[in-house]
């Protein structure tokens, strides 16, 4: 009992100390989304301030400049971008939603950063006023919005309301013929006149175009095409535009001659039936022009391509995309002013990726993406981060991807530059690795925000896959030269062979080995080579289910390695390679590079593979040999079947008996976690959440994936009591199984003659059979072994080997810590009895102070099953933070996390993008970055309007009937008089109120000051209708109403002059504070006066703080003045108001 209360007395001192270094350590930031934006709908780009907008479908905004520069916000409702408006070199945008609303975003600065905000919106309510295309023209005043009942309505970009000025379809088809007026369809482009701003190209659904001139609203020409119009565009000397249709053809027009074509319609590749041409640009340069349009494919043959079309004089290319075109623009340095378009970059939005195309190089070649990358070319089926590479693999992975996207790419620098970077140079260079289902592996630089990719490696060059013969086949027959398809782009949803998916990565940055493990079994070895070479791959077979008699393997082969010579690029370059017997995909892998020796786990068992000999050291088959269906039989037998079910039923009956009051007899052995206390006493917070455990039941031994293998470590620790540190291999299944083998390397001199030994060391069963989902030794400072390669290098401090060591086993409900070599336990957490949710990812982190580098504790970080974030004091087992993170419905979210080193993580956000976060709060890659505005950018916002100002003379019998017709319990607040507040609770509330009444009379004072007695009749009258209309806020005034005095015209004439000559008044009446005895002697008549005043009390504006007095601000702030009567009969005639007293800002009150 004195043990436990001491620490409980320590816990309490130390509290403080410990919320307060948690501060320092952990903090929960989504820091940046890596990636391509999840179905992208609209694009915008400004010119002048090289920026690119891309929205969404679910209403998120991002704008990208040069690299680094990124902002992102998202509409208050989930809605689709229909499209997106930049007002060029001010820094705003307008976004028009698919619920007819319009908004205007600002890029502003705000806590030293630019940050993208709303300021403004607007809607449109009705059918008929669905907004069908918009059209911003280049004096940036108003946005042009076309309907769908044919009228176009202007919106004032400075106020953000519709002007009064409309142009009416009606008077637009005043001119037009018969058969088009009676419905002319829907307004389906407006483009304004190259040199001519007043003038616009209007054009309807149906095919009517009308050149209006928005000045003298008048139509000039109406031009009816033949066929369904799409898009318009205007020759750049508006001499001529250009229509596109949608049978696929466009038409040139004269602007001047509305009877004809100037030429016959053009289907680029008919004459058998196309689809239509979306969207078209007519681009003039110094030779030949430029015309650029999607779609307008054939439909029969190429209906299901999509594809943007570049023309320009004898040059014919389609680009054709794997994903559907959402918009298209070009970029050109020329303004307005000048003589041609010159474009140089064409930009093409696609649903999966963006790809630019330069216009000045020979060929059109792409540029090579700084970030906006496709991260889902194939679909992501893995990925590892690796932190702090070092400088000399780093320069060989750039220079080899350097040389593999030279031929393909530009060399021109990319265009959309944009914005200033805050952040300062990465000093770490930090490397994510993603395995696709296509067997590529890509390398990204995530150093940075911005997500670049370095190098591309593709394993399906070493396999012989279905495709090859089909390939072989189309190169042989050609495809036709018409339409001229050009594939571009790096998205292929498309994969030869579902086998060649990457489903685990690990790399050692120090020795330049790589190993990259598959779906079919396959388990790729790889070194980085500098040069190209001619590979002869080495083949092993482990056959893990050896001593396993009659089982039978019904899924897939296992791919079949190319038996020739395999020519592949300077980079990494496949040495050797291990194919594991069953062809089950690989769930674990480990690798020592410093001993070279591989394991491999799968879902029969693991197996150890030294990579110097090229021999299997040890395989192990963790199948039940009594569960015949997790051999591969898909059958089962009676007796099975039947004992099963009785299992089945008796586990229900436990179910219901153990709501009421189950027996200790009958729990003990289905029931694992029961309440007790716990060897690691919980903080405080954590006894106030869970106080009472749940019942977990142990989980079944025989479930069909009980054998699977999901953790692998090397670790070189204490095995048996008195020897010395060697080197272990621990394994964990899905059953709560841990094996852990002695592994004993010979002599470095005979490394290449003798064998490695694996003995079993000791085999552990977790009483809750939960899958292990990882484990960690940790060493006598409960620190995690680092790589030995590490230390090697001095990138990481040797571990003690002193202390006692202990190991952390993670299963998915709970944590433990044993002791080595015994394996005592020590500490253990409850996660799903406590919490109630399971873990389904582990990361042993470190964490380091913000403000101190040296303090650095290290932890367990965990994501749950309902998507959060948890961390974890080892060995302690206490948890420190918890913060929600993914919805518990995304699946995927949760199980693609990893986890960083030094307490970050990635997350896949959606198929394309990856969301990154930060747990330290020491550690974050954000964009800081600024947006900075030329002077005089954005205009002034136009005044708010002033309310007109009332009448300071009215009718006093009108005033009166006013009053009458008004609720007494509604005082009115006059333009002229400022509300006044009343103290809620003064010494003497009477006195303030007296003081508030004169208060209002000072205000209008020197606000209004009237001049002549006209004036201050119509004051006065304000200043009595207000009295008359205010309630009685205090109980003590009893007096009624007739006999409190009146305020005379002639003590607001005295009071006024009194103001307009301060000096002699303030010589005569000298302040209340600085003459008490006078106070004093007007106590007893100031009390009287009080009482009768209290019934007039000015209520409360609704709108101000109580208890604070208004006053002028060119008052003193201290200054007090007495108001008396200047007419002593008058005085004694209104004998209950004997002197106001105004407290000129009396900040006390």
């Amino acid at each position: 009992m004195l043990k436990f209360a001491r620490t409980r007395f320590k816990r309490g001192a130390t509290d403080a100390e410990r919320e307060k270094l948690k501060q320092e350590l952990f903090t929960f930031k989504k820091t940046v989304e890596h990636g391509f934006p999840h179905r992208p709908s609209a694009v915008a780009f400004d010119p002048e301030m090289k920026l690119l907008a891309i929205g969404t479908r679910s209403g998120l905004i991002k704008i990208y400049g040069q690299p680094g520069v990124e902002f992102s916000a998202r509409h208050s409702v989930e809605s689709q971008i229909i499209r997106l408006f930049f007002l060029p070199n001010e820094g705003r945008l307008i976004s028009l939603l698919d619920d007819n609303s319009l908004h205007l975003w600002e890029v502003n600065i705000k806590d030293g950063k630019s940050v993208l905000e709303e300021v403004k919106d607007f809607s449109l309510e009705g059918r008929l006023k669905k907004i069908s295309v918009c059209c911003l023209p280049s004096t940036q005043e108003h946005l042009f919005l076309g309907t769908e009942g044919g009228n176009i309505y202007l919106l004032d970009v400075k106020t953000f309301q519709l002007l009064d000025h409309i142009i009416y379809q009606d008077v637009v088809m005043q001119n037009v013929p018969d058969d088009y007026k009676a419905n002319p369809g829907a307004v389906e482009a407006i483009a304004e006149h190259p040199t001519d701003s007043n003038k616009l190209l209007i054009g309807y659904n149906r095919g009517l175009i009308v050149l209006w001139d928005n000045k003298s609203c008048n139509a000039e020409q109406t031009y009816v095409a033949p066929q369904q119009l799409e898009s318009l565009a205007w020759h750049r000397s508006g001499d001529q535009f250009m229509s596109a249709h949608a049978d696929g053809s466009y038409c040139i027009w004269n602007s001047a001659d509305a009877s004809k074509p100037a030429q016959n319609a053009t289907i680029p590749y008919g004459p058998f039936p196309c689809k239509a041409i979306n969207k078209i640009q007519w681009l003039t340069t110094k030779s030949e022009p430029f015309i650029a349009f999607s779609g307008g494919m054939p439909r029969a043959s190429y209906g299901d391509r999509h594809c943007v079309t570049v023309m320009q004089g004898k040059t014919h290319v389609v680009f054709d995309f794997t994903s559907r075109v959402v918009d298209f623009f070009t970029i050109g340095d020329t303004d307005r002013e000048c003589e041609w378009d010159d474009p140089h970059t064409l930009v093409v939005l696609a649903e999966e990726e963006l790809v630019l195309m330069d216009l000045q190089s020979e060929g059109w070649p792409t540029f090579r993406m700084p970030y906006l990358s496709s991260l889902h070319s194939s679909a992501i089926t893995c990925s590892a981060v690796q932190t702090n590479v070092p400088d000399q693999l780093w320069d060989k992975i750039v220079a080899a991807g350097d040389a593999q996207m030279a031929a393909n790419h530009t060399s021109r620098e990319w265009p959309i530059d944009g914005g200033s970077v805050l952040s300062e140079t990465p000093t770490s260079k930090d490397l994510l690795l993603t395995g696709h289902e296509d067997g590529s592996v890509r390398f990204w630089d995530v150093s940075t925000p911005a997500l670049r990719l370095l190098y591309k490696l593709d394993t399906k060059a070493y396999f012989s896959t279905h495709d090859d013969s089909e390939v072989v086949a189309a190169a042989d027959t050609g495809e036709e030269d018409w339409p001229p398809f050009r594939k571009v782009g790096t998205f292929d949803p498309y994969s030869d062979d579902p086998r060649l998916g990457v489903q685990k990565i690990m790399l050692c940055p120090w020795s330049g080995t790589l190993v990259l493990a598959g779906t079919a079994g396959q388990v790729v070895l790889m070194d980085m080579n500098t040069e190209e070479a001619e590979v002869d791959l080495e083949v092993t077979t482990v056959n893990i289910v050896n001593d396993r008699d009659g089982f039978v393997w019904k899924g897939h082969d296992s791919l079949t390695p190319r038996s020739t010579t395999v020519k592949v690029p300077a980079g990494f370059q496949a040495k050797h390679l291990v194919q594991c017997t069953p062809p089950a995909s690989v769930t674990a892998l480990a690798n020592h590079s410093e001993n070279q020796l591989l394991a491999i786990g799968t879902s029969h068992g693991f197996s150890i593979f030294d990579y110097v000999q090229k021999k299997v050291i040890l395989t192990k088959c963790t199948l039940n040999p009594n569960d015949l269906s997790a051999t591969g039989e898909s059958s089962m037998s009676r007796r099975k079947s039947l004992k099963k079910s009785l299992r089945e039923s008796i586990r229900r009956l436990r179910k219901r008996g153990s709501r009421s009051t189950p027996s200790k007899k009958e729990a003990k052995p289905r029931v694992e976690a029961v309440p007790t206390t716990d060897l690691d006493a919980p903080e405080k917070g954590e006894e106030a959440a869970a106080p009472v455990q749940r019942l977990v039941e142990a989980r079944q031994p025989d479930g069909d994936m009980a054998s699977m293998v999901r953790c692998l470590v090397f670790a070189e620790t204490f095995l048996r009591e008195g020897a010395s540190a060697g080197l272990s291999l621990w394994a964990g299944t899905n059953s709560g199984g841990i094996f852990v083998y002695s592994v004993t390397m010979p002599e470095a001199d005979k490394r290449e003659e003798e064998d490695v030994v694996a003995e079993l060391g000791k085999e552990v069963q977790l009483k809750h059979r939960a899958p292990v989902v990882a484990l960690s030794v940790m060493d006598g400072s409960s620190v995690p072994l680092p790589d030995p390669m590490d230390v090697k290098h001095e990138r990481a401090d040797a571990p003690n080997m002193s202390g006692s060591h202990t190991v952390v086993i993670a299963s998915e409900e709970q944590f433990k810590v044993f002791t080595l070599p015994r394996l005592k336990e020590k500490t253990k957490y409850k996660l799903t009895a406590k919490e109630g949710v399971r873990v389904r990812k582990v990361g042993f982190t470190q964490y380091r102070s913000r403000s101190d580098e040296k303090v650095v504790e290290q932890h367990l970080s965990v994501v749950t099953n309902v998507g959060d974030f948890l961390v974890f004091s080892v060995p302690q087992l206490r948890r420190q933070v918890q913060h929600s993170c993914m919805r518990k419905e995304d699946i995927n979210g949760i199980t693609s996390t990893i986890f960083t080193r030094d307490g970050e993580a990635f997350f896949l956000l959606s198929p394309s993008e990856l969301q990154r976060c930060t747990l330290s709060a020491r550690v974050a890659v954000e964009p800081l970055c600024m947006l900075e505005l030329p002077e005089g950018a954005r205009p002034a916002p136009p005044p708010e309007p002033e309310p007109e100002p009332e009448a300071a003379a009215e009718a006093e019998g009108e005033g009166e009937k006013a009053e009458e017709e008004k609720p007494a319990s509604v005082p009115e607040t006059l333009p002229s008089v400022p509300a006044i507040v009343v103290e809620t609770s003064p010494p003497n509330p009477v006195e303030d109120e007296t003081e508030e009444v004169a208060a209002a009379a000072e205000e209008v004072a020197a606000t209004e000051k009237p001049e002549s007695e006209h004036e201050a009749e119509g004051v006065l009258a304000d200043i009595q209708k207000t009295l008359e209309n205010t309630s009685i806020l205090d109980s003590t005034a009893d007096e009624s109403k007739d006999s409190v005095g009146d305020i005379t015209l002639d003590e607001i004439k005295d009071y006024i002059a009194s103001k307009e000559g301060p000096d002699e008044n303030s010589a005569d009446k000298p302040a209340v504070e600085e003459a008490p005895n006078e106070e004093a002697g007007a106590e007893e008549q100031a009390n009287s006066t009080q009482d009768a005043v209290t019934e007039n009390a000015v209520t409360t504006d609704s709108e101000q703080t109580e208890g604070d007095i208004v006053a002028n601000d060119e008052m003193p702030t201290t200054k007090t003045t007495e108001l008396k009567e200047g007419d002593q009969e008058d005085q004694q005639a209104s004998e209950p108001l004997q002197e106001l007293r105004i407290t000129e800002g009396d900040d006390e009150k």
